[in-house]
């Protein structure tokens, strides 16, 4: 059976950014109704014990298994999410991240440009993505469910875009959200864990 993961932190530790009613909603309510809903799919599959990422990996671009495939890149990318947020974070990285904005990415500056345009700009619901890719730094956004890692991406941090992420707060101030997260939240020591590992 899949498991909704603990929150990394108390449900007001994003505020004033992100409400803790917004967080409550967000991670309580759809959070796990992904989890609930991809239990009830992988029941009595083959999918019913495998590993996450797995089932994502199996199941994109197989419109029989959407259900499948919605749900659990839903969980896997909410749960990366709550790790990209930390209280009293965002501004500049350091370290080889920060050289690798620079070299890839054009600067700091540029970065947030570029990625604040991506997030706000993803028509509909979706994400946008900074993401190791050929060794290099580089910025996408994805639609729906979609994670980066099943166009061959490693994810270093993500802002989601769906509007149950920001609604309560913003309503529909998506760029006031995006620019708020990036200055204050982005969690830059994960970002950094995940290059590590890329």
């Amino acid at each position: 059976m899949f498991t909704l993961p603990p929150l990394p932190y108390a449900e007001n530790a994003l505020d004033p950014v992100i409400s803790a009613n917004t967080l409550s909603f967000h991670y309580g309510k759809h959070h796990k109704a992904y989890v609930d809903n991809l239990n009830n799919l992988a029941k009595g599959t083959e999918y019913e014990n495998a590993p996450l990422e797995k089932v994502i990996r199996d199941t994109a671009g197989k419109p029989e298994k959407i259900g499948l495939f919605n749900n659990s890149a839903q969980v896997w990318n909410h749960t990366f999410y709550w790790s990209c947020l930390k209280g009293g974070a965002g501004g500049k990285p350091g370290g080889r991240i920060a050289q690798m904005i620079e070299s890839d990415l054009g600067g700091f500056d540029a970065f947030k440009k570029d990625f604040a345009n991506a997030c706000v700009t993803q028509f509909g619901s979706g994400w946008g993505w900074l993401v190791a890719e050929g060794g290099k730094l580089k910025i996408m956004k994805t639609p729906n469910a979609e994670p980066p890692f099943i166009k061959g991406a490693t994810p270093l941090l993500t802002v989601d875009v769906w509007e149950h992420a920001y609604y309560l707060d913003y309503q529909n101030r998506r760029p006031d959200y995006v620019n708020a997260v990036i200055d204050r939240l982005l969690n830059w020591d994960f970002a950094a864990e995940n290059l590590a590992r890329a």
